[in-house]
């Protein structure tokens, strides 16, 4: 029997204190990635969220420099994979090995038993590489010769692809591109910004980066980001544009159930880190694109058209009314 009742709801002083809190750490992250702070405020959403990040774009935008800082942000242990052609799925999960002195089988441990595990290039590696991390990103262990294995929590894969260079690359399966809670492109910098790259000022090695948030601190705004006000004309938004996508005559798959819990999950720790006790449909439209683009299934006539899940989505969010602030039960949000 649960003998609690239910939580408090949050409230306007407690979302501003971890609004604070928030913003000290996109300030310190962003030292090491200038002029990237919505980049940069998303990827921290999607860490505090335990959430893995997909960084999509072409070579030198700083895409392993986010990596990096968001890994060094965090107190625990971090590890780089740099994926290739060869890597074995052993490469990253481990290998059990015989021990001659205690003549005992023993499981080494991969690189993937890390708080934070940076996957550079990871469309590099083989289908059956890419398969090791399904697991593990999905359930938090790896199973090797039949025994289970848990990770440290927190646990979030940063992983890195370059979607121009086809050659000695492989597409990612969309069983692995659902298990990213976000795909987020850099771009490149802004003149000022990039002038301050090339003269080398205000940058800082991510390496050097303090360490702005633990298990502890993730795990506390977890929970105040659960108490977060969500009206039902939210979740109805939320769930109508779930449903457009499953009938969209340019998609094969629409968005799934667990694409719908993500972006309730999220959207509630957009509100929180934004100061507020409530979410709005603001949010899920700043993140439909970032949780959900990469989740679509492309038809082969809308593939073959230049068509992209982010075109689709914003046709949908463009056919989809929102929720009014004056509608009913909008009142609750405030």
């Amino acid at each position: 029997m649960n003998l609690q009742g239910p939580a408090e709801p949050l409230s306007a002083d407690e979302a501003a204190l971890e609004a604070d809190a928030f913003d000290s750490m996109v300030s310190s992250v962003g030292t090491a990635l200038l002029g990237k702070t919505e980049v940069v405020r998303l990827a921290l959403v999607a860490l505090l969220c335990e959430g893995h990040i997909l960084l999509e774009d072409v070579p030198g935008t700083g895409k392993t420099t986010l990596a990096r800082a968001l890994a060094a942000g965090v107190e625990g242990r971090w590890r780089r994979i740099q994926f290739t052609p060869d890597l074995l799925p052993s490469d990253v999960t481990g290998v059990t090995v015989f021990n001659q002195a205690t003549r005992e089988f023993e499981f080494h441990q991969g690189p993937i038993f890390a708080n934070v595990v940076v996957a550079d290039e990871i469309n590099r590696a083989s289908p059956k590489t890419q398969s090791a991390l399904l697991e593990v990103m999905e359930e938090g262990a790896v199973t090797v010769d039949g025994h289970r294995h848990r990770v440290d929590a927190p646990f979030l894969v940063v992983a890195t692809q370059n979607p121009v260079e086809m050659s000695g690359t492989y597409r990612l399966p969309e069983a692995q591109l659902d298990r990213f809670l976000m795909r987020l492109t850099v771009g490149y910098a802004d003149p000022a910004a990039e002038l301050a790259i090339i003269r080398g000022d205000r940058l800082v090695a991510p390496e050097s980066l303090t360490a702005h948030t633990d298990a502890e601190r993730i795990a506390r705004s977890r929970a105040a980001a659960r108490r977060a006000h969500v009206d039902d004309t939210v979740y109805e938004y939320v769930l109508r544009l779930a449903h457009a996508t499953r009938g969209h005559d340019a998609l094969s798959v629409g968005l799934s159930t667990r694409a719908t819990v993500a972006m309730a999950d999220t959207m509630r720790m957009l509100a929180l880190t934004s100061g507020r006790p409530y979410v709005t449909p603001e949010d899920v439209q700043t993140l439909a694109r970032p949780v959900w683009a990469h989740r679509l299934v492309l038809s082969p006539e809308a593939s073959v058209g230049g068509r992209t899940g982010v075109d689709v989505l914003n046709e949908i969010l463009d056919a989809t009314p929102a929720p009014q602030p004056g509608g009913p039960g909008a009142t609750a949000n405030r």
